[in-house]
């Protein structure tokens, strides 16, 4: 027989089915999220050539490749991945013109950025001319062999300042300096160089301008520890006899800490002891015979304490290579890979005359503390920076001394004697 279902049987099941009917119905599940879209496409590339055994060359190579991590990041250059090939032209001009054909034949790049050296320069000049595309350079600051034969050039910019530029720029600093602090002499001095391209043309200005300013000037050359020198007593020792007020020197950063030694060997210490290396060993400030050396240079670690952008690039370098920038060309060669990145990007492609057109017009915010714009110099129509800073080594730091508007510390005058430090 065919049981029936008893009446609160029947209730419960019918209470059952209408909740059922009414229970919430469970979200759907979120979508996968998408991953970002990054730059697509064959890259678009620049070629840099640098002195990798120097640390100006390392440095700057390590911050051009920090802009393009950074740039491609933000979605690279018109969409496109942003390369920077890097090319070692070992500070000898024959090696920097082969790299400048190899970049443009082998490796087809777009575009020419780097530099340091004006010697390795002057060699690079008619392969440039010879592929006329979008230079943008760091180095090489002599004016009589570069400025003049690059003035008709509209493809060619030149970021670094000329060695007038400097010049003129220091004579306004030392000026302004000795106007603040009375007790500082500086009119008479010795400037030591090393025989190349890069101190016979500084050498040569100074010989100019600063009997103009009533200085007393006198020099001698010396072979650069880069260029297989190293021994600076000669110089060192007519410096000495001549009693300057200042001793400036004119090399690379391999004759900073040798030329050191060697003026303490001989007891040499003027007033003021200065160096204008393009950049300075990564660990001379850790040296007792740094204290007291001003210099000149586009940036210092410092700087960071006021400007944004030297404080971003400082974190940002450090965090990436776990070292600090210690040279100018580090900041310098990150604002070259921008400054064409931007203004390719500003002219919407590739096409030349639009990236020049850009490239004049850029004003860019530039880690070396300063806001960079393209105007004409003495002969060339597109340069960049016109001035260096005053330095000078403080308990190991690099403080900016002059401009005073982005001073970090007063000048430590007069320079230490050796045996007080």
């Amino acid at each position: 027989m065919r049981k029936i279902l008893t009446l609160p049987l029947i209730v419960i099941l019918a209470i059952g089915i209408f909740l059922s009917g009414c229970a919430p119905t469970p979200p759907p599940a979120p979508p996968t999220p998408e991953k970002p879209v990054g730059p697509t496409g064959d890259p678009i590339k620049f070629g840099a050539v640098l002195p990798l055994a120097d640390i100006t060359g390392k440095q700057a190579s390590k911050a051009m490749q920090l802009a393009v991590k950074e740039i491609n990041a933000a979605g690279g250059v018109l969409g496109r991945p942003l390369e920077v090939v890097i090319a070692d032209d070992e500070a000898k001009g024959e090696k920097g013109a082969a790299a400048i054909d190899k970049l443009a034949t082998v490796d087809n790049v777009y575009a020419f950025i780097g530099g340091m050296s004006s010697g390795v320069h002057m060699a690079q000049l008619p392969v440039l001319k010879k592929y006329a595309k979008p230079t943008v350079w760091i180095g090489a600051a002599a004016s009589a062999v570069i400025e003049t034969p690059m003035a008709e050039q509209p493809w060619y910019f030149h970021l670094h300042p000329w060695d007038y530029q400097q010049t003129g720029g220091y004579i306004d600093g030392f000026k302004e300096i000795v106007a603040k602090n009375p007790q500082i002499q500086l009119k008479k001095w010795f400037i030591g160089y090393e025989e190349g391209a890069f101190g016979t043309a500084g050498w040569r200005g100074f010989q100019t301008l600063w009997p103009e300013q009533g200085w007393e000037v006198q020099g001698a050359s010396f072979k650069s520890a880069l260029l297989g020198g190293g021994d600076y007593r000669a110089a060192l020792r007519q410096a000495k006899d001549y009693k300057p007020d200042a001793y400036l020197w004119l090399g690379y950063d391999a004759d900073a800490l040798p030329m050191l030694e060697q003026a303490k060997e001989i007891g040499f210490a003027p007033p003021m002891f200065i160096g204008a290396p393009p950049g300075w060993p990564a660990d001379f400030g850790n040296s007792p015979l740094a204290e007291g050396v001003s210099l000149f240079g586009m940036w210092a670690p410092s700087l960071k304490e006021v400007s944004a952008a030297s404080k971003h690039f400082w974190e940002a370098y450090n965090a990436e290579f776990k070292e600090a920038p210690a040279t100018y060309f580090a900041p310098l060669g990150y604002t070259n890979v921008y400054v064409l990145a931007n203004a390719i990007n500003k002219a919407g492609s590739l096409d030349q005359d639009k990236v020049i057109a850009a490239l004049n017009a850029t004003r860019y915010d530039s880690p070396v503390g300063e806001t960079l714009t393209i105007a004409p110099s003495r002969t060339l129509k597109t340069q960049g920076f016109t001035k260096q800073k005053i330095l000078q080594w403080q308990k190991g730091v690099q403080q900016v001394i002059w401009p005073f508007d982005v001073s970090t510390a007063e000048l430590a005058y007069p320079f230490p004697a050796w045996d007080k430090r």
